[in-house]
């Protein structure tokens, strides 16, 4: 008995209540909702606006806290870092700098990943001719259509080759071509052993590409499970011939008469799909070679993402941990000779008041002590010793010390 390969993502009674100031409830966004995404599956995740689906994917993400539940990714914790190497994601809103290029936006988010510089160049160039950028990547990110820059969102999202790959609204903006070939890539990558989880309103986009369906409504799963299973309308019977002619169709509708005692409903020609007539009628166009200035043809995926990720999450740690922990390199310093302080208007006006006061012309000095202004007699020796010790430590900037009084003479 072979051993099931654990799933990608599982959540159980997830739910994120937003508060108000006072910490109340105000909205709950998620409620009580269980998610398994299996590996090697295209997962989507339906519902209308406010339903739920951005707030699980930022939960997922680790972008938000849940308010009660649990979240498992590759088996741990969305908060960690060990995480985040093994996923690739594409917001709703492609928020990339206006002013580098194609180039240098991928060679930004291969930096971020730690890749070498010759694995960024090689995939970069792979990734352009995927998406159809190989002949627009010297313009700025800000001169792009919205379309464009889904398509170097979605390079983007594919630098650090994940094995677990969100796409929010992967198909917004772009032409129908352009919605063809992103979804053709999706299920390409989903042949190779990717794990997306897909949330779109195109609805038809989600039935073409996706294996099993969850849809959302106020916050809580309201279906789930294969969407084969789930669009099969049991209680029909659908039987496709050639055409077939009138006779025919009148015989058939009498046996059916008679063996199941039940009427044929309708009797038409099958159409194709808009989506199919469209691209036929480029694919004629782009053979009569005729001139466009739109994104041109997208490429094939590159090999090294149907190829086991080199750079594991192991190695993601281990090299942040090591810069985290290896001892900064000593630096050398030069003894600074202290400069003499510089006397300030402060201490000129301390050493005047200490200085004692001219004598007059013609005057002779008194035997007597110095009186002050209001007649009394001047402070002892030791008394003005003390004050003089105090106004010359305010003058060199240093507190006085405590020292012992002096003795007080009689």
């Amino acid at each position: 008995m072979t051993e099931r390969t654990p799933p990608v993502v599982v959540t159980a009674g997830l739910g994120k209540t937003f508060k108000d100031f006072w910490r109340r409830p105000r909205v709950t966004a998620v409620k009580d909702l269980n998610l398994e995404i299996r590996p090697g599956e295209v997962f989507g995740l339906l519902g209308p606006n406010g339903s739920g689906k951005t707030t699980t994917i930022k939960m997922l993400l680790g972008l938000l806290y849940p308010t009660r539940g649990r979240i498992s990714v590759f088996g741990k914790a969305p908060t960690d870092v060990s995480v985040k190497a093994r996923i690739g994601f594409l917001p709703e809103e492609s928020y990339l700098y206006r002013f580098l290029v194609a180039h240098e936006t991928l060679d930004y988010f291969g930096r971020l990943f730690r890749l070498p510089a010759r694995v960024r160049k090689d995939r970069t160039e792979r990734l352009l001719d995927m998406v159809g950028l190989r002949h627009e990547a010297k313009r700025p990110i800000g001169e792009y259509s919205k379309g464009m820059a889904r398509r170097i969102g979605l390079a983007q999202a594919l630098i650090n080759d994940p094995e677990f790959l969100i796409l929010d609204e992967p198909t917004s903006g772009l032409d129908p071509i352009g919605a063809r070939q992103i979804k053709d890539l999706i299920r390409a990558l989903g042949d190779k052993g990717k794990t997306i989880l897909l949330s779109s309103h195109v609805l038809s986009d989600v039935e073409d590409v996706c294996d099993r369906v969850t849809i959302l409504y106020g916050g809580q799963q309201q279906a789930a499970g294969d969407i084969g299973e789930l669009l099969r309308k049991t209680d029909f019977t659908q039987i496709t011939t050639p055409a077939l002619s009138a006779d025919t169709i009148d015989q058939l509708r009498d046996l059916i008469r008679r063996l199941e005692h039940k009427d044929i409903i309708t009797v038409s020609n099958p159409r194709v799909r808009l989506e199919e007539f469209f691209l036929r009628i480029v694919e004629q166009a782009q053979a009569a070679n005729i001139g466009t200035s739109g994104v041109r043809g997208a490429g094939a995926v590159p090999e090294f993402l149907s190829q086991p990720t080199k750079t594991t999450s192991e190695e993601v740690v281990e090299s942040l941990v090591a810069a985290a922990t290896k001892p900064p390199a000593p630096r050398e310093r030069t003894a600074t000779p202290l400069a003499e302080p510089r006397p300030t208007p402060s201490a000129e006006v301390l050493k005047e008041l200490l200085s004692p006061p001219p004598s007059p012309p013609g005057a002779e000095p008194s035997g007597r002590p110095p009186r002050d202004l209001r007649g009394d007699r001047a402070p002892p020796r030791a008394a003005r010793k003390g004050d003089e010790r105090v106004i010359q430590s305010l003058i060199e900037g240093v507190e006085a010390k405590d020292e012992p009084a002096a003795e007080e003479l009689p």
